[in-house]
């Protein structure tokens, strides 16, 4: 199960430290509306439920501290080969084609013990952030 704070599922970019820490300037800009998981890894294993429109989720940082609150706006699922371009762009984590998005997210999920195959389910989340302070733990 993911982690709540004030009552909201939490959303943690990337791994700790560097990445997180650009991953999360990015959104905090506005640059980053976007951002994916692998269904099996996340959502089946983690035993969560696909994100909502609507929903509101809580942003952690590199030390698991609520920074602000995102907005679901569109959710779709894609096989892995299968996620558009539009998508890559929203993430704007700065990839210049499709082909670039996805060397990096296998990368990623290699790195994380997660090996990503061509059919493997991803959850596409668009989303914007809201102008209100993040809930406090406690």
């Amino acid at each position: 199960m993911w982690d709540r704070v004030g009552g909201l599922r939490t959303v943690a970019l990337g791994t700790p430290g560097p990445s997180r820490d650009r991953l999360n300037r990015l959104v905090l800009e506005g640059a980053k509306t976007a951002t994916a998981g692998l269904y099996e890894v996340e959502y089946v294993a983690e035993e969560e439920a696909i994100e909502t429109v609507g929903e509101r989720l809580v942003l952690l940082d590199s030390a698991e501290a609520p920074i602000g609150v995102i907005e679901v706006t569109r959710v779709e699922t894609y096989p892995f080969l299968e996620v558009p371009w539009e998508f890559a762009a929203a993430e704007n984590e700065g990839d210049e084609t499709i082909e670039d998005w996805r060397r990096g997210h296998r990368e990623f999920f290699d790195a994380v013990g997660t090996p990503v195959r061509d059919g493997d389910r991803m959850v596409c989340i668009w989303f914007r952030l809201l102008d209100e302070p993040p809930p406090t733990r406690g």
